[in-house]
C-alpha cells in the first residue's frame, strides 16, 4: 500500500471527503521537523488541516496556508528541539533553596 492508498482509507474509515496533496504535507513535515522540532512536523500538519477545514479552503487555500507555515518554520529562529527558558532543567539545589508558600502546594 502506498502514501496516495492510505490517504484513500483513512478518509474512508475517518467518513470524511477530502482530498490531500501528500507531497505538500511531507515536504511541509520534513521543513517543521528540521527547523522546528521533531514533532513539529505531525503537529503543523494537523493545525494545517484544522485551518483549511475551518476555512473552507480549497486545494489553492491549502497551498496558500501551507506556505505561511512554511515561511515561520524557515524563518523560526531558535534551534530544533531547544528548550524554551521556561522549561529549561532546575538544579536540584535551587529547588531545595526555593522558598514555597502554602499557595505553590498542590496538596
Amino acid at each position: 500500500m502506498n502514501l496516495h492508498d492510505w490517504i484513500d482509507e483513512l478518509c474512508d474509515v475517518l467518513d470524511i471527503e477530502a482530498e490531500a496533496d501528500e507531497g505538500l504535507l511531507v515536504d511541509l513535515s520534513g521543513i517543521t521537523r528540521d527547523n522546528v522540532h521533531p514533532a513539529a512536523g505531525v503537529v503543523t500538519a494537523f493545525l494545517l488541516g484544522i485551518a483549511a477545514g475551518e476555512q473552507g479552503a480549497d486545494p489553492d487555500g491549502v497551498e496558500r496556508l501551507a506556505a505561511k507555515a512554511q515561511a515561520l518554520a524557515e524563518s523560526w529562529d531558535r534551534p530544533a528541539g531547544a528548550a524554551s527558558e521556561e522549561d529549561e532543567d532546575v538544579e536540584f539545589e535551587e529547588l531545595a533553596d526555593a522558598d514555597y508558600s502554602d499557595e505553590d502546594s498542590l496538596v
